[in-house]
């Protein structure tokens, strides 16, 4: 399995910024990834004391996501473009 790299910082308009890189799965850099924040969120929520967080992610396509830290869980809200719409039929 191929590395994925997350970059992160303090922010200057945000709590804090990333970036996500998993070139060898084929994403030479992802816009916004849920995954990552899932991560990042509880770390700049200890690092900053407090629970709610305005992060973006500032690839190409910024993204601007409004989080919480629930302890066990998070909470990730933003805008989104539909990539992919259907239907699973059991």
């Amino acid at each position: 399995m191929g590395h994925m790299v997350i970059a992160t910082a303090a922010g200057e308009t945000a709590d804090f910024v990333s970036r996500f890189f998993a070139p060898a799965h084929g994403v030479d850099e992802d816009s916004v990834t849920g995954s990552a924040h899932c991560r990042l969120i509880p770390y700049w929520s200890e690092r900053l004391g407090k629970a709610e967080l305005y992060a973006e992610q500032i690839s190409q396509r910024l993204g601007r996501l409004w989080c919480r830290d629930r302890g066990e869980r998070v909470d990730i809200a933003g805008y989104c473009i539909d990539t992919l719409i259907g239907e699973v039929l059991a």
